[in-house]
């Protein structure tokens, strides 16, 4: 299965960075995702994951990103690594370097009804959840 990295990127005030695909994206077009990827010859899925969230927002994390999940989708011949970190950018330190938009959402209107790629909203639901995201926001305060 071919290895994919994800970004949790979570600002002071608990906003997740989501994004919204293109009509040109080779998988799961025109649906909201996480900013990452696939992996280069040699790189581990955290290098993957810093590399994809550079590249795809401009942005890099206040420290290093953090395991949350892995989750196999055998059906996509794929394998998905979640990692979570925290920013201090604002909406308008965001570069748009790939897909329609990327934005930061607040944790309330994650799980609105938006399309999301497969597997995603079973792990933003355990995200938010999560004693990781709880001190996120407790240290934003």
């Amino acid at each position: 299965m071919h290895p994919v990295s994800c970004v949790l990127l979570v600002d002071p005030a608990g906003r997740l960075l989501l994004q919204l695909r293109d009509e040109h994206a080779p998988h799961h077009p025109n649906v909201w995702g996480l900013p990452g990827g696939h992996g280069e010859p040699g790189e581990t899925v955290e290098q993957t994951a810093l590399r994809e969230l550079h590249e795809e927002t401009g942005l890099v994390p206040d420290g290093r990103l953090r395991p949350f999940a892995v989750q196999e989708l055998p059906e996509l011949g794929r394998v998905k690594h979640y990692f979570w970190g925290a920013t201090r950018a604002r909406q308008e330190d965001v570069v748009l370097g790939e897909g329609v938009a990327i934005v930061f959402i607040p944790a309330d209107q994650v799980l609105d009804g938006r399309p999301y790629t497969p597997g995603t909203v079973e792990v933003l639901t355990r995200f938010l959840a999560s004693p990781d995201y709880a001190g996120l926001v407790t240290a934003g305060r």
